[in-house]
């Protein structure tokens, strides 16, 4: 058991940023950290099989993706915001401009937009092409460019 554990913890210490960044964009803060949890218990469980996969990170997020339509979601305390010394400027409607955009072109634009992913490595993470995700995250641009009312300059 340890040497499997040991060989999980090296997996999760590279693919656990990449694969909480992409439940959070997909499913929002707290129902894609639950799933996470779900995932990441998981994998541990399935190690075994995970690990001989081509994709593991890959399979992973596909079985994230279906964990989080089972989560029911909490009742969350009331929210407060940290000081706003330590809050980075956001425009104020990126929020509804994101619900714009479809599930595909959300998860693509935060990955690539805001986490700097590649598009090679949002592709292996969301399993699916290089050219996929560069339309994703064109048309998703231009939609939220719309959205927010911003030219081409």
């Amino acid at each position: 058991m340890d040497r499997q554990w040991d060989s999980y913890a090296e997996f999760l210490e590279e693919m656990e940023p990449r694969l909480r960044y992409a439940l959070v964009a997909r499913f929002g803060a707290e129902r894609g950290l639950d799933a996470l949890s779900e995932t990441l218990l998981y994998g541990l469980r399935h190690w075994d099989r995970l690990r001989i996969l081509r994709n593991p990170t890959g399979y992973l997020y596909r079985a994230g993706c279906r964990l989080a339509w089972r989560i029911r979601p909490r009742l969350s305390p009331t929210y407060q915001p940290p000081s706003e010394g330590r809050l980075p400027w956001v425009e104020s409607g990126l929020s509804a401009a994101l619900s714009v955009l479809s599930p595909r072109q959300r998860e693509v634009v935060v990955l690539v937009g805001a986490f700097e992913y590649t598009h090679a490595e949002a592709a292996d993470v969301l399993r699916m092409s290089r050219s996929s995700v560069q339309t994703h995250y064109e048309r998703g641009m231009e939609r939220l460019r719309q959205a927010l009312g911003v030219g081409d300059e």
